[in-house]
């Protein structure tokens, strides 16, 4: 049993990783600023309401704990598309400086394919709507990963293909190899059961493996 911070916790694939490792026994502060909507009722809950890029919030939120997993994310609505976000890194800076002050290595952090060298990977169609729709956000991405990646963490990166909101199905593929990289689907629910794994695995230590369902 560890104790886990899930940063981004509310809704989405950081819900789904709150409600996977309360399956597995471990214990959960869920971090998010709407932390106090979290409906779910479980003993080793704690739901803690801060700002991912307000560093008092984000180092009172690592107080005793063991593994951070982040899971932000953004909406893609015409805004985002068009002028991006800077949510993903400052977070991640602030994130990084935080875990080294408390003293705590393991991070899994969740990104999405089409993120640092699995850009341009899906294939001539794929990528020209990707990069329209979603460049720029994935541009802060990509500098949400080099921070994780030029850190001195314990670190894991997951890039799951498209989400989607359907039930885990426990069969989803854990790609390294970028010829095997491509497109496609993947249940939030079976992110967050790969996310929770890496708690107690070094499988994938310092990787960065693509998830398709």
């Amino acid at each position: 049993m560890a104790d886990i911070l899930v940063i981004g916790a509310s809704s989405g694939t950081g819900l789904e990783t709150v409600k996977r490792a309360l399956e597995e026994g471990h214990r959960v502060r869920a971090f998010a600023r709407s932390a106090g909507q979290i409906r779910l009722d479980d003993p080793n809950l704690e739901r803690f309401t801060g700002d991912a890029i307000v560093t008092a919030d984000v180092r009172g939120a690592l107080s005793g704990i063991d593994v951070v997993i982040q899971t932000l994310g953004v909406k893609a609505g015409p805004e985002m598309v068009m002028r991006g976000t800077k949510l993903f890194s400052t977070a991640t800076r602030v994130l990084v400086e935080a875990m080294r002050a408390e003293g705590i290595s393991r991070l899994v952090a969740l990104t999405g394919f089409g993120a640092g060298d699995s850009r341009n990977q899906g294939g001539c169609l794929y990528d020209f709507g990707f990069n329209a729709i979603l460049g720029r956000v994935y541009d802060d991405k990509n500098v949400q990963e080099h921070l994780i990646r030029s850190s001195d963490l314990a670190w894991t990166i997951a890039r799951p293909v498209i989400l989607t909101d359907r039930p885990a199905t426990h069969r989803y593929r854990v790609v390294l190899d970028p010829a095997d990289w491509g497109p496609g689907t993947i249940a939030r629910a079976d992110v967050a059961d790969f996310l929770v794994q890496q708690v107690t695995s070094e499988k994938y230590l310092r990787k960065a493996p693509v998830l398709i369902g």
